[in-house]
């Protein structure tokens, strides 16, 4: 996961692009790509962007409304220049616009799951950035890097670049002299938070603080971050070369942290009875398909928790349902293309999706 601000993308003084930057990312995200690596990318700048088209000026104060209309004006030309740049690496931008119900509200958590993950397999880079042109309050998720946070959370990412305009944490504010970098921050503690302090950048709306908070969403999801300058040439590529940066280091895995949460969290709505195969192949770390279901009980909604019980009436499972306990009773037992007819729609594969589950016992570490 990679996040970037206006500050990095768009001239402040006159609110035009900065081609070469978006081109330069671009390139780092090819090299990712090329050495196996899925990314998706938040990038800001769509208010910034739309400021010209509407004959807002880039420093004026503008009224939620007219937020909102410069996120509209800004936003088709924000995935236009990086579509334009991720087109001479062989790939598209894919546009993704998030709302805080779509990283909260399990059904559309699930959805914009599988939409991301379908993107990523079709080869596509997802540009996320927050849907400011129906959003109900003042364009924060908490601004985009906790945007960030949250998707990857949702995406499972084992790291999260944040590119800012400073080079990572310091011990006091970095323009005062003996001012000391901090690289390694293992945990988040009150210290940490008050260091942050309230800055906020030129083009943008984030800070440190904001950075901070996001840090600790991401930690906790077991996914590590990483603060430093997106002024670089190709600063994802400086970053591997030793580039100046904070890391914040993840409590556990992506994995650990959904099945603590999986496991801890949710109270199962209902029981999913499965053939011998399903379970050995649940059991194996596969996802349930509705073929292995010969019984449903109970009733839930998507994106609730379900008890998933063996041949024997052993209840040996607990996973989050892709689909209600009325889909799902119509489609137990039929293989994927038949319970999609018997639909006339398709959410996905997977009854339950493979890392949706937790097996009785297991390890949350």
């Amino acid at each position: 996961m990679i996040k970037i601000g206006s500050a990095q993308l768009i001239e402040a003084a006159t609110g035009a692009p900065r081609p070469q930057r978006f081109a330069a990312l671009a390139a780092d995200i090819a090299s990712l790509r090329a050495r196996g690596q899925d990314v998706v990318l938040v990038s800001s700048g769509a208010v910034a962007l739309g400021r010209p088209r509407l004959g807002l000026g880039p420093r004026q104060k503008l009224s939620l409304e007219h937020k909102q209309a410069a996120a509209a004006a800004g936003q088709a030309l924000l995935i236009h220049l990086w579509d334009q740049a991720f087109a001479g690496h062989g790939f598209p931008a894919a546009q993704a616009l998030l709302s805080p119900a779509d990283t909260e509200a399990r059904p559309r958590w699930l959805n914009a799951r599988n939409t991301l993950e379908t993107l990523i397999r079709l080869g596509a880079v997802p540009v996320i950035n927050e849907n400011d042109t129906v959003a109900t309050e003042e364009l924060r998720f908490g601004d985009n890097d906790r945007l960030a946070a949250r998707t990857a959370q949702l995406c499972a990412a084992r790291l999260l670049i944040i590119l800012s305009d400073v080079d990572g944490l310091y011990d006091r504010d970095p323009a005062r002299p003996g001012a000391q970098h901090i690289s390694d921050i293992p945990a988040i503690t009150p210290a940490i938070e008050a260091l942050a302090g309230p800055a906020r950048s030129g083009a943008g709306t984030g800070g440190m603080a904001s950075k901070i908070a996001a840090a600790r969403i991401a930690m906790a999801a077991g996914c590590a971050v990483v603060i430093t300058s997106g002024a670089a040439e190709r600063p994802v590529e400086a970053l591997r070369q030793g580039a100046r940066a904070s890391w914040f280091a993840a409590q556990g895995s992506p994995e650990s942290a959904r099945r603590a949460w999986i496991r801890g969290s949710l109270e199962p709505s209902g029981r999913l009875h499965l053939d011998a195969g399903a379970q050995r192949a649940v059991t194996a770390g596969r996802s349930l398909l509705p073929a292995g279901v010969a019984k449903v009980e109970g009733r839930f909604a998507r994106g609730e928790a379900v008890r998933l019980i063996g041949p024997e009436g052993e209840a040996f499972a607990t996973g989050i349902a892709g689909y209600d306990s009325e889909e799902a009773r119509r489609i137990a037992g039929l293989r994927t293309g038949n319970a999609e007819a018997a639909l006339g729609y398709r959410r996905g594969a997977a009854l339950v999706h493979a890392g949706d589950i937790v097996l009785d016992g297991e390890d949350a570490s």
